[in-house]
């Protein structure tokens, strides 16, 4: 259907909640929200059936999922995989995330996200490099004999992707100065992840334009009442987004409750950190030499140490306002106006208004995405 309507549902277009109106779309994009009852005669109409029409999720940190890890199959069809199976818990864009790797893997996978953004694989924004420029001491489950400096033609590996977004993760603190400005400068998007900086190493950083935070938290030296860590900067600075875990093992709810109400409004945005587990039967996987278990939707090594996560971005949603207590309206724009805005993609995404993208979800009750659509196809 190149025009359709969706109506009897319970909007949600991104900063409140409508009722007794319909959402028509033409060619792939919103053309207008209008009164329910007054439905142009010709086009085709779908039956929200009393659900919530939200937009889609947008997820910047995703491994894997449908039993494929980005790492292992950095390919078009890998990427098609991993989306298909996050596009059925309501993620509508994503950027595939690998894992610190070797040089040719890198390569590999920006190739090949490049090749899925081209053919047009539905959903596909970027990609996310987290990795390998981190520091060892904070490197989680990355392998240190793989995290390294950043190598001289960085630069040019990380500006790659012309019509796509790429986000690195890197430690700060073990970056030569002006590296992360130069990097700014190009349009890559810089996130402090896996990092023992000192409070003063961020606000170094943020000055050199790093954009945020990979999850708020984990792997980062934490907020203490004389040293403030990359945690307390993470969430004392309003500049920033910070990317957060919400799946009741990777932060407390309490801690989630606290950033939230202490990072300035629109700069939490939900991530998964999925690996291959996420719509898949499998529950076990392999990285690199370790095998990982997911066990009541928590993935850890034998040892217990977290290893990504077994979430999806509905239930992300879910457990902020279930869990933390966070409204539902806020909730979805943690899952969609705010990544959107830090991927410098609002204009387009994170709203149901006239001519923005037409990637929509209809959740149900019990916070089921019981269709979705991308660019206005099913």
């Amino acid at each position: 259907m190149t025009a359709f309507a969706i109506t009897n549902a319970r909007i949600f277009d991104g900063t409140e909640f409508l009722e007794g109106k319909a959402v028509i779309v033409r060619e792939g994009k919103i053309d207008v929200i209008c009164d329910a009852k007054s439905l142009p005669a010709d086009l085709d109409v779908i039956d929200g059936k009393g659900q919530t029409l939200a937009p889609g999720l947008i997820d910047v940190q995703v491994n894997g999922g449908g039993g494929v890890l980005l790492n292992d199959q950095p390919s078009i069809d890998g990427i098609r995989a991993i989306m298909t199976a996050h596009r059925k818990f309501g993620t509508t864009a994503m950027l595939p995330t690998l894992i610190t790797d070797h040089r040719d893997k890198m390569e590999a996978a920006i190739e090949a996200v490049q090749g899925a953004i081209d053919e047009g694989v539905p959903g596909i924004v970027g990609i996310h490099l987290e990795g390998p420029y981190l520091n060892v001491a904070r490197k989680g489950v990355h392998s240190a004999d793989i995290i390294r400096p950043m190598e001289d033609d960085a630069l040019e590996l990380l500006t790659r992707l012309p019509n796509g977004r790429i986000l690195v993760t890197m430690a700060p603190e073990k970056a030569a100065k002006g590296t992360i400005k130069a990097l700014a400068d190009q349009g890559v998007l810089v996130c402090a992840g896996h990092t023992a900086g000192s409070y003063d190493d961020i606000q170094d950083a943020i000055g050199e334009g790093m954009r945020g935070f990979t999850h708020l938290f984990n792997a980062m030296s934490p907020l203490t009442h004389r040293e403030p860590g990359v945690a307390g900067a993470a969430m004392s600075d309003d500049r920033t987004w910070c990317g957060l875990i919400v799946d009741g093992y990777h932060v407390h709810p309490a801690a989630v409750k606290i950033a939230v109400k202490a990072k300035a409004t629109g700069k939490i945005m939900l991530v998964t950190d999925a690996m291959p587990t996420v719509g898949a039967d499998d529950k076990r996987f392999m990285l690199g030499n370790e095998e990982i278990i997911a066990t009541d939707g928590r993935c850890a090594l034998a040892d217990g140490t977290l290893a990504g996560s077994d979430l999806d971005m509905i239930s992300a949603v879910k457990n902020c306002v279930e869990m933390v207590g966070i409204e539902l309206g806020e909730a979805l724009r943690m899952a969609s106006l705010y990544p959107a805005a830090f991927l410098k993609l609002d204009h387009m995404m994170g709203r149901i208004a006239p001519g923005y993208q037409a990637d929509l979800i209809l959740i149900d009750g019990a916070f089921n995405v019981t269709t979705s659509w991308i660019n206005g196809a099913e």
